[in-house]
């Protein structure tokens, strides 16, 4: 954001977080009415709304692309509101081209992010809006494109001197105070309600960044007829006390007839809109004035219950319970307490761990949020894709209401949209085939989540043809992807070559796949925040991928054990049971040197940690040390430790920058934390360690 002013850092985050929330809201306001074929009237006034909030605010911030085209969208939807016949004429052209819309706005958001933020004009768009909105009024073409598109039903304003009761005002702003337009825009907001008639010069300053300067040069004139029982002098003090005002006098009107503007008062629809693009900027405090009546008042108070606060300070928050939770357990581990009988002092640490027990549970349930805005994104995806590749189809979503950590759930965004555009490209069949198979015509893709223990499980399913092993093996073959003879893999390991890296299906590169990295991507992203992903299929019923995720990534629950007299940590969630050996006979010994041990059935294979880390150890004997049943996906092994230390809450702590270059993620380390006596204990990746033990 290298050509924003400095000074306005907080109102971009503000904007930013406003919008992005404004667009996801017209994505599924719109996704909803093109399933039902049919706009209702309270949809309508709903993104009439958000357009005129995302107008006003982006004026504000000097985005005239963005501002330019929400007027246009503004304008076609006035049109639609005003007339409620011309929801006949709603058809697929203008779902799409408020889609398309939405697509601009957000790439010009994101551009914003950036360092090299150019405003891109939408000229195309909008001369197709005002296409469509010209089709709505019934005229034989669109208006030119220099022409203003204003509210084609705002009836022609009388003169403003040939009305006697209309007052005079000229207002001038503090010398270098920046975004005059906005400045007006808040102070009629501010006087409107003592004003029976009100209009001003230059008209809608708030959709006109360009007003700035004739503000700056010649004022701006207010023209306004007071209500009843309110005199010319209280809406003069009014104008006095707004922010930033520099001169104001009454002057009288031009001897030359001046065509009144349309006054800025919004309509009783879109008067909730104009106090949040107000709020932004600094006049702010007179901006909610414009919602001032009844049940408004009920919503505002409901609205301003809730704080949104930037995510930095929520992590340092989360930093900061954490190194509480460190310190509660060291003065509770004290070395200098052992062996003394401290009745008092048992209590109140028993006090203090509920208390740090609570304050932990509470922030992280503030750091939770639900899935429903991911699994919303996907709508579009599906959407989209049933267009343009001729495959109807239908996201159903169950389960949206789960909470993961603000983290994960932006890191795994990106992984279930690969994964939804891998259903649609490979998996859902065109309509034909379908039919052909005695399928419906139209795919549906299933996105359910539910809260397992301390995981989330999510599943993604789709009825489609489901994976072919055959080609699987032989395209990996291809690539050379093969690590052990065919006869050897398993279903489930056949239909995991599709996350190797490379590895596609598709013969040729299309917008959606064949680059052979999707996947790929996928499985990185999802281990990347500790989850776990599995594949099951079957030949024209389907593929459904399950995805484990934790809840949190700051604190765990873990088992400590020692290695060699080293403190090391497991993820509770990870260990499916530990146990002591009563006889090396229970140990089976592979050609290979390999050590495996039968459970129930079934033979798992051992790994030895202390051999694993290279470190030396005097407990080498299995039936000496503890074994621990873990899982990882699909993989299930048994890690021999010295012993047992006790189960403990952790606080997970990343390693140091400059241990990166080692990349210890693979070699079986996640991370660390300190114990209560103050040592250091390494979090164990059990998913990278029986990973390499396959290899």
């Amino acid at each position: 954001m290298s050509t924003i002013d400095p000074g306005m850092e907080s109102l971009m985050e503000a904007f930013i977080y406003e919008s992005t929330t404004l667009l996801e809201q017209l994505d599924e306001i719109m996704l909803e009415s093109e399933k039902e074929k049919n706009i209702s009237q309270d949809n309508i006034n709903e993104i009439f709304r958000i357009m005129h909030t995302i107008k006003g605010s982006a004026a504000m911030m000097g985005f005239t692309g963005i501002s330019t085209l929400a007027h246009a969208v503004e304008d076609m939807f006035f049109l639609i509101r005003e007339d409620p016949e011309r929801l006949n004429m709603v058809s697929d052209a203008i779902f799409d081209l408020v889609f398309q819309s939405s697509d601009f706005f957000k790439q010009e958001i994101e551009s914003i992010q950036g360092d090299d933020f150019q405003d891109t004009a939408a000229t195309e768009l909008i001369a197709q809006l005002k296409e469509q909105a010209a089709i709505m009024k019934g005229e034989a073409a669109a208006p030119a494109a220099g022409e203003a598109a204003a509210p084609a039903a705002a009836a022609p304003s009388p003169a403003v001197s040939a009305n006697p009761n209309l007052k005079h005002i000229r207002v001038f702003f503090d010398d270098g105070c920046q975004m005059e337009n906005l400045r007006a825009f808040a102070l009629l907001n501010h006087i409107k309600d003592s004003c029976s008639l009100l209009y001003s010069d230059p008209e809608n300053p708030e959709s006109n960044p360009a007003s700035s300067d004739e503000i700056v040069k010649n004022g701006l004139l207010i023209s306004c007829e007071p209500a009843e029982d309110v005199t010319i002098d209280e809406i003069l003090k009014m104008v006095e006390s707004s922010l930033n005002i520099k001169t104001y006098h009454l002057e009288e009107p031009a001897v030359q007839e001046v065509q009144a503007p349309p006054p800025p008062q919004p309509s009783a629809a879109s008067a909730p809109a104009a106090a949040p693009a107000a709020a932004a900027a600094p006049p702010a405090p007179a901006a909610p004035a414009a919602a001032s009546s009844g049940s408004n008042n009920k919503a505002a108070s409901a609205k301003q219950s809730l704080l949104s606060v930037n995510q930095s300070k929520l992590d340092h928050l989360m930093d900061l319970v954490g190194e509480l939770v460190t310190a509660e357990s060291i003065v509770a581990s004290n070395p200098d307490l052992r062996g003394l009988k401290l009745d008092n002092f048992t209590k109140s640490i028993r006090e203090l761990r509920k208390l740090t027990d609570e304050l932990q549970d509470v922030v992280m349930s503030i750091r939770m949020v639900p899935l429903n805005g991911t699994f919303q994104k996907m709508n579009r995806i599906v959407r989209d894709m049933s267009k343009k590749l001729g495959r109807p189809a239908e996201l159903v979503t169950v389960g949206g209401e789960t909470e993961v950590d603000k983290t994960i759930n932006d890191a795994i965004a990106d992984p279930f949209m690969h994964m939804i555009r891998n259903s649609m490209d490979h998996a859902i069949e065109p309509p034909e085939e379908r039919r052909a198979k005695g399928k419906p015509e139209s795919g549906t893709i299933t996105m359910s989540a539910k809260n397992v223990g301390g995981e989330i499980v999510v599943e993604i399913k789709d009825d489609g043809q489901g994976l072919n092993k055959d080609i699987l093996l032989n395209k990996a073959r291809q690539k050379g992807l093969l690590y052990k003879p065919e006869s050897e893999y398993s279903d489930k390991e056949i239909y995991h070559l599709i996350m190797l890296p490379g590895f596609s299906t598709n013969e040729a590169v299309t917008e959606y796949s064949g680059r052979g990295v999707g996947m790929d991507v996928v499985r990185k992203n999802v281990e990347k925040v500790g989850g776990t992903i599995s594949i099951d299929s079957q030949k024209d019923v389907g593929t459904t991928f399950t995805i484990k995720i934790p809840l949190t990534l700051a604190i765990v629950d873990g088992m400590e054990i020692s290695v060699g007299g080293s403190a090391m940590t497991i993820p509770i969630t990870s260990i499916k049971q530990s146990f002591k050996l009563w006889s090396s006979d229970q140990i089976l010994h592979n050609s290979d040197g390999s050590e495996m041990m039968m459970i129930r059935g079934e033979c798992y294979p051992i790994i030895r940690l202390h051999s694993y880390f290279g470190i030396e150890s005097e407990v080498t004997d299995l039936t000496e040390g503890i074994l621990l049943q873990v899982e990882s996906g699909n993989n299930i092994a048994c890690l021999f430790a010295d012993e047992l230390l006790g189960e403990q809450q952790v606080v997970v702590k990343p390693f140091p920058h400059f241990l990166s270059k080692y990349n210890l993620k693979e070699h079986g380390l996640s991370g660390c934390t300190i114990l209560g006596n103050g040592n250091i204990s390494l979090i164990l990746d059990v998913r990278s360690i029986l990973n390499s033990n396959e290899r």
